[in-house]
């Protein structure tokens, strides 16, 4: 598959920072902007354990400031290319939305899926079975790291399901590296480990990526 260097789109993470306003690493370092070979570095190698996961052990999707947006419909009005209008209970109409897997324009919400770009599985088996149940609903629902959550087509969505970077990645063409730096920023947010295959698959579509970078902020 291919690993073409791509250009992520506008976020608040890519957005140029100080070092006085980097974010800190869990060690107390500042993190700065590293590119995506140095980002897959920082992950530490590690086995992986599914025992004991259950979907029902990560809370979706929550409404987390009152407002009547849960977490789905909060990444929608986020990531629109066109926003739709907002009625009561925050029923969304209109709108359209660039779905980067696929490189594909989806003018319908109910086609599009919230991707958590590291599944819910995949963070289980990477740490999260370990965490308590508050701190598996915050991942679920992380609005705070626009990495983690994507608005995307059914399909490719559907086609990636629990797979880490080793069995899939997006099939758009540019859109290799854009992915592979939210599975690194969210993996470190979120000190979550990577098994062998993984980490060898990311350092070769990192290779690929020399202009990639990774920002993220240690999760609370």
């Amino acid at each position: 598959m291919s690993a073409a260097a791509c250009t992520p789109s506008p976020s608040h993470e890519d957005a140029p920072q100080s070092a006085a306003s980097s974010p800190p690493s869990p060690d107390g370092k500042n993190v700065g902007k590293l590119s995506l070979a140095e980002g897959v570095g920082r992950l530490e190698v590690a086995g992986e354990s599914r025992t004991g996961y259950e979907r029902e052990k990560f809370k979706l999707w929550i409404v987390a400031d009152h407002d009547g947006c849960d977490t789905r419909k909060e990444v929608l009005l986020a990531e629109a290319v066109k926003k739709p209008r907002q009625g009561e209970d925050c029923k969304l109409t209109g709108g359209f939305w660039r779905s980067y897997y696929d490189d594909k324009t989806v003018t319908d919400a109910r086609k599009l899926d919230i991707d958590h770009v590291a599944p819910l599985a995949e963070a289980w088996d990477s740490g999260a079975r370990r965490w308590t149940a508050q701190r598996r609903e915050a991942y679920a629902n992380d609005l705070d790291a626009s990495r983690s959550l994507v608005a995307v087509s059914l399909g490719p969505n559907r086609t990636k399901g629990d797979q880490d970077p080793a069995g899939w990645v997006p099939p758009a063409a540019d859109a290799t590296c854009r992915y592979a730096t939210g599975w690194v920023a969210t993996k470190l947010r979120w000190q979550l480990t990577a098994d062998r295959t993984e980490a060898k698959a990311l350092k070769r579509i990192a290779g690929g990526c020399a202009d990639a970078t990774v920002r993220f902020t240690p999760a609370p």
